[in-house]
Parts: C-alpha cells; structure tokens; sequence
C-alpha cells in the first residue's frame, strides 16, 4: 500500500454490504484495515531485531432486527467473503438480542472531512532506522555512569482505513507513525543500579526528535537517580513529571468512557454536569488535531467527530459515547467508536490533553518545604469503580522548593476523586503523544515507605 486506500477498497466492502443485505441482513457495515510496519532492535552496537510485517483483514458486521454478529476474514477472495457472509448470518439469527444496537441514523453520518495531515508519504529504509536506534543508543551509552543497556529500538508503521455501511456512509483514509527510543541502566552492584528510558513518536517521520538528544536524555535520567533513598510514611505534596501525570488523563478517560458509565462501572458514573476538578481546570478531546497521533476524520461508525471541552473550568461536560453506550444513556453518540475488524464498536478518547496552567514546574515547586517529584510510576494499582489509587514510585525528595536527592522503592496512595479535585497544572504543556499532560501538582497524597 503505497498511499492512501483506493478506491477498489470501498468498491470492495460496498460489495460486500450489498451481498449481506441480500442474503438477509436489515443493515450491515464493513472495515477493512490494511498495515505494513516495519521495526528494528540494537543492544550494545549490534542489530538484534529487524521485521516487517503486512497484515490485511476484513470485518463484516451484519444486523437482523435487534440481533448483530460480527465475522472478520484475511481471504479476499470471492469464495471467502461468500462464507463469511453466511457465516454472519447464520450467528444473527440465532444470538441473543442486544437492544441497543444498531447503525447510525443519516443525520449522525460525517459529512466532511477535515485534512488533518495524518499520512505520511515517507516510509524509512531498514538501513535509516538500524543507524538512528544505533546513535541513541551510543549517545546513550556516552553518558558518564552508564554501565549496561537494554538497547534502543526504532520503528515505522502505517495504516489504511476504509469504511462502508448500509445507511450510505462511505470513507477511506490512512495514517502514518514512527517511533524511536532508548533504554540504559546506570551504576553497579556496589552502588546500586537504575534503569530509565526516553522515546519520542509522530505521524511524520521527520517530526521525530533526534536521535542524538533521546540516548543522552535516556543517559541523563538513569544517572540522575543513582543513590535513591527510601522515605518514612508521610502525606506531602506530590509533583508529577509529565511522562507520568499522563497516566491520570488515562484514568479520567477510562472512567467518563460511556460502556463503563453506561455498566455503573465507573467512579464519575453521577459526576456528569459536576464539579470533578478545581476552578479552571481543562480538559480536551480533539480528533482534528493536525499530524495528532490519535487524530481522526470520523469514528469507527461514520458519526462526525468534533473537538470538546470534556472539562471545563473543573466541570465534566461529557461522555465519550459510541452509538451503543448512547442509547443506553438516553443520549446521542459524541464520535468517539473505535473499531478492530472483528469486534463490535466501542468508545475511546482521540487527542486527550489536559490544558496547560499558568505557573511553571520551578514556581510550583518553590513553595514546597517537603513533598516528592516523581519521574517513573510502576504497577496497575487503579481501581476503576472506586478511584482508589495506589502505585510503586520513583523520583526525587523535594526540600526547601527545590529537588534534593533521587527517591525509590516508595508507593503513592489517594483517591481519584480527590487527587483531581486537588490537581493543578503547570504551564509546560506540550502536545506530543495521543494522552498528553504538563507537570501537575496534587496536595496531601500518602507517600508510603519505610
């Protein structure tokens, strides 16, 4: 696939949904998603992994009456797309009804698409990723203290889309992605050993940072947290680095996510139209995003996307609906069904950021006489239905506003309700990944050790 899917791809699932229809169906839709990628692997100086892998496959789902089943295929022949057909029908006749399915109504469908520059025309030779994992690492390696390395690995991918279904939607795109990172242990068995990493990923392959500045910065971070202390139990004021205060935008979308509100799964589940974080605070959504990792022209439904303000000025405006879960809820699908080939839809967030505040790292430090900056987060320790949470640690002390020594082996403990309600952001923002978020400061968490 050299670029965007072609026209025979929509002439080809068209073909399909007409097939299905007349062997039974009430509506049906189809994707087919076509991927090629290619990644390579260097651990001190040698290539010890180089593939590429090309995958195809075809997703049919068909609907009679209020029962739907769902076949996928990587035979694109005539006989295959015959089988699964009936096999489609077949499984629609007999499961059980799911009264909140459906296609969406014509009112619903995308009627434009915005160019969002998500493809790249670009694909990379083995030979240039082999040379850019090898720099990092070797930049990584050149820094003082750095002993041993879990290597660098840099990879390229890309994607085509095609979408058609029964009530008229009809589309096609494609989109690109590389990536490049490094990991290297700092220290020896006498001094302690520590790991860290840096990476850096973007829809056009020039976007990438150097692979120069990711190794020394994977160098800079394993050195710095030599010589790490255990802390005594205290409750401190806790700063997060970037890197990890994106973890708690993937909590907040999981939990507005409309399968689990719509379950009773979810902490916010009676938050909708509520306050859930401070004054001011901001929260977007925004699938149009230009060269944004997780942009997209229409969902996995054909329903028209649109960026929102999911928190604003500290109150949750929405849900991330997909069609289903909107029914459930007695709403109207937000855009934001996700879809594989051989499953059905389901809701998930695009371009998810939380929006930059007006102090910077250094001034919300400052005021700190004893708290914890942390850089690195371990373990799964968030409970969903409960907003408990509690996960392994690693950064630095902070004493007197500034950072003092590294810190390990220490847990992080509150509740999500809590922490988002005390949560303020710095002015660092930069929108780099598909979650992104500046540093952020929460007040009076439990910092666990000895």
């Amino acid at each position: 696939m050299s670029g965007p899917p072609p026209s025979s791809a929509l002439d080809l699932l068209d073909d399909l949904v007409a097939r299905a229809r007349k062997a039974g169906a009430e509506a049906a839709d189809a994707v087919l998603i076509d991927s090629v990628s290619l990644s390579v692997g260097m651990r001190l100086g040698k290539l010890e992994r180089l593939e590429r892998a090309e995958a195809g496959d075809i997703g049919l789902r068909v609907l009679i009456g209020k029962r739907q089943a769902f076949v996928s295929s990587s035979d694109r022949s005539p006989k295959a797309l015959n089988d699964a057909v009936e096999r489609a029908i077949a499984m629609a006749r007999i499961v059980p009804e799911d009264p909140w399915c459906g296609l969406a109504d014509p009112d619903q469908l995308a009627q434009s698409f915005p160019d969002l520059d998500v493809f790249d025309p670009t694909e990379p030779a083995a030979e240039i990723l082999i040379d850019m994992a090898r720099r990092a690492e070797d930049c990584a390696r050149a820094v003082p203290g750095i002993t041993n390395s879990e290597g660098a690995d840099a990879g390229w991918g890309r994607s085509g889309v095609a979408i058609v279904a029964s009530n008229g939607f009809s589309h096609a795109y494609s989109v690109t992605n590389s990536s490049l990172s490094a990991s290297v242990l700092a220290g020896d068995t006498t001094q302690g050993m520590e790991r860290d990493y840096d990476y850096t990923s973007a829809v056009h392959f020039a976007d990438l940072r150097a692979a120069e500045e990711v190794g020394a910065e994977a160098g800079r971070r394993a050195v710095r947290r030599l010589g790490a202390r255990k802390m005594a139990t205290c409750q401190v004021p806790v700063i997060l680095d970037p890197r990890v205060a994106r973890g708690l935008l993937g909590s907040l979308s999981g939990a507005i996510n409309g399968a689990g509100v719509a379950r009773g799964t979810s902490f916010l589940k009676d938050k909708l139209g509520q306050r859930v974080f401070a004054a001011g605070v901001q929260v977007i959504d925004d699938p149009h995003r230009r060269r944004g990792l997780r942009s997209r022209p229409c969902d996995g439904e054909g329903v028209a996307t649109a960026r929102r303000s999911v928190i604003e000025d500290g109150i949750l405006t929405t849900w991330l609906l997909d069609l289903r879960s909107a029914r459930q809820l007695g709403l109207r699908s937000t855009g934001h069904a996700s879809r594989g080939t051989g499953s059905p839809p389901s809701p998930s967030a695009s371009n998810f950021y939380l929006a930059a505040g007006h102090l910077t790292p250094a001034e919300m430090i400052h005021d700190i006489p004893e708290g914890f900056y942390v850089t690195e987060l371990f373990g799964q320790g968030v409970n969903g239905v409960t907003g408990d949470y509690s996960r392994g640690a690693a950064g630095f002390w902070i004493s007197g506003g500034e950072l003092a020594f590294p810190v390990s082996e220490v847990t992080v403990a509150g509740n999500l309700k809590e922490m988002f309600l005390n949560l303020t952001p710095a002015s660092d923002l930069t929108l780099l990944h598909g979650i992104d978020s500046p540093t952020v400061r929460i007040d009076g968490l439990t910092v666990a050790g000895r």
